[in-house]
């Protein structure tokens, strides 16, 4: 008997996507998972910049990365300088799209803020959709040795620098970078210490290319630019 007949369907699934470490490594988890169906990697872009909110990516980059993911890809934009009304509002416009679709869950990078959890919980409470946490209090550092381990390579494009020296973006992570991070910083960057870009691993069917471009300082945070190559 062919058991994958009377198999339930996968569940359809968004990813909330920052291109980052964490919600790569979210991706990660779930990916190939019979029990669900990735419909699209979700990401905010904040419009003045055509770049990717808080991480400082470069929307081109973005694009080459989900394509090498082999991953539809829907950007939410968000001026520069949104309250948290303008974000809550573009975000329930499209998520309410997926809603209506049949899409009803949406997977999330998160580690153990939970404040941050709690708050995507109401708010997608609103809009009758649920949140999937896949790596909710997995050790942040055995977390980041698992990410290197794995073969994933990614690179510091944001740091605020109040609490780790802006010589830190553009810097890899990898087991010098672990070494080097000071003692009072999370080594998955979770309370906001830092922010990355992946760019290849094992899920990813080519490296997404770039080189080093300026760093540039607005207010605590140190953007390290990433250039297309």
């Amino acid at each position: 008997m062919d058991r994958d007949k009377h198999a339930d369907p996968a569940q359809p699934i968004l990813i909330s996507w920052s291109g980052g470490k964490d919600s790569c490594l979210a991706l990660y988890s779930i990916e190939g998972l019979a029990a669900f169906e990735i419909t699209a990697l979700v990401t905010t872009i904040t419009n003045d910049y055509d770049r990717v909110s808080m991480h400082g990516v470069r929307r081109v980059l973005l694009e080459r990365q989900a394509a090498a993911l082999q991953l539809p890809l829907d950007t939410i934009v968000i001026s520069k300088d949104a309250s948290n009304e303008e974000y809550e509002a573009n975000m329930a416009k499209t998520l309410l799209r997926y809603r209506a679709q049949g899409v009803d869950s949406i997977v999330f990078g998160d580690l153990f803020l939970e404040d941050v959890r709690a708050y995507r919980e109401q708010f997608l409470s609103g809009i009758q959709m649920k949140g999937i946490f896949p790596i909710w209090r997995r050790n942040t550092s055995d977390a980041v040795r698992e990410f290197i381990r794995v073969g994933f390579k990614a690179v510091i494009t944001c740091v605020n620098a109040e609490v780790l020296d802006q010589s830190f973006a553009g810097k890899l992570i990898d087991d010098e970078f672990l070494e080097e991070l000071p003692p009072s910083v999370d080594p998955c960057g979770e309370n906001g210490e830092f922010h990355s870009f992946v760019y290849d691993g094992p899920i990813f069917k080519e490296p997404v290319r770039f080189v080093l471009g300026e760093s540039v300082r607005r207010g605590p945070f140190c953007f390290r630019d990433l250039v297309p190559s």
